[in-house]
């Protein structure tokens, strides 16, 4: 009878010391689960807010009449949408007619109505518009093109979108380039450490330049010959 009694008081220590155990050191499994599905829910917050990043805009230039049309890395032209061709439109004013091409974007025609008012800015060479945004007639404005900046992914990118990476000082660069004897400078593209800028010289000849967060100012070379 003895031994019985031992049996059970030893079974019933046990038991309750295996209840007293502190709850802390084990975690439970639904926690593990919870915080697997946590893990990839916060990476992709982190991602969303990388991709929101405010992106580069031209600088806007007043539309000419398409009759005035010249040579220019940033021009404008507003009017009506004549004709659609793929991702090229006409578009037509009082003094004439553009051929507007507004690459992959416009793949399918669907960017502009025939019929509709549309401002255009970009680049003018070779008989062609070479659309960069694309404004509606009630406002809504469509950048075209590369996106600016650092390439998208990587980390100069990244930086770039959590407002960590070099600025461009928009004073200071157009008081360099004033100072090399440019004016009328309008920026038209952005890349990790320079801008784009169209700018005319003394003489009213426009130029494309490469111009350095540095303030260092080169000519951009003509199409067909290779980079600076």
């Amino acid at each position: 009878m003895s031994d019985d009694k031992t049996i059970d008081g030893t079974a019933r220590e046990v038991r309750e010391t295996e209840a007293a155990k502190p709850a802390s050191r084990a975690v439970p499994r639904r926690t593990w689960v919870v915080g697997a599905v946590a893990l990839p829910l916060a990476l992709g917050a982190v991602g969303l807010s990388l991709a929101q990043g405010t992106p580069f805009q031209p600088t806007p230039v007043a539309p000419v009449a398409i009759q005035a049309l010249a040579p220019s890395g940033a021009t404008a032209i507003k009017g009506e949408v004549a004709e659609i061709f793929g991702n090229k439109f006409v578009v037509q004013d009082g003094t004439g007619r553009a051929l507007v091409e507004t690459g992959r974007e416009g793949e399918g025609g669907g960017l502009v109505a025939k019929g509709e008012t549309v401002t255009v800015q970009g680049r003018f060479e070779t008989g062609f518009l070479r659309a960069r945004v694309l404004t509606h007639g009630d406002g809504r404005t469509l950048l075209l093109g590369p996106a600016g900046g650092p390439p998208t992914g990587s980390l100069d990118w990244a930086k770039d979108r959590l407002g960590l990476g070099p600025k461009p000082d928009m004073a200071a660069l157009t008081a360099s380039l004033q100072a090399a004897g440019y004016g009328d400078v309008r920026v038209t593209g952005q890349g990790p450490r320079h801008v784009e800028v169209a700018a005319k010289d003394r003489d009213g000849r426009e130029h494309q330049l490469h111009v350095g967060f540095d303030g260092q100012v080169r000519e951009r070379p003509e199409p067909g010959l290779p980079p600076l």
